[in-house]
C-alpha cells in the first residue's frame, strides 16, 4: 500500500467492459510520478488516500473490474515521526 494524493478525475468516453461502471482518479506520489487508479471510496481532489495494487485491488472492487490499482480509503490524518526523538 502507498500514500498518495489525488489530483483529479480521470474522464474517458470510451472504455473496455471491465472499466465502463467505475470513477476514475490521477493521484500523485511523493516524488511526482502520476498513477490511475479505481475510486472506490468517492475521494475528491486534494484528498490524502492510500492505495491498493495488484491482485488485491481487483479485490477490492469485484472481481469483474479491470485494475491493478484502487484507493483504499480516505485518509483522515496521520502522525509524522518527530525528528528530534531518540537523538
Amino acid at each position: 500500500m502507498d500514500i498518495m494524493q489525488v489530483e483529479r478525475s480521470l474522464v474517458c468516453t470510451r472504455r473496455v467492459p471491465g472499466l465502463q461502471s467505475v470513477s476514475l482518479r490521477v493521484l500523485r506520489d511523493a516524488k511526482g510520478g502520476r498513477a490511475v487508479a479505481v475510486d472506490t471510496v468517492g475521494a475528491h481532489p486534494g484528498n490524502w488516500v492510500f492505495t491498493i495494487s495488484g491482485s488485491a485491488a481487483r479485490v477490492a472492487v469485484g472481481a469483474r473490474i479491470l485494475t491493478d490499482l484502487s484507493i483504499g480509503g480516505i485518509i483522515d490524518r496521520w502522525d509524522e515521526p518527530d525528528p528530534t526523538e531518540g537523538v
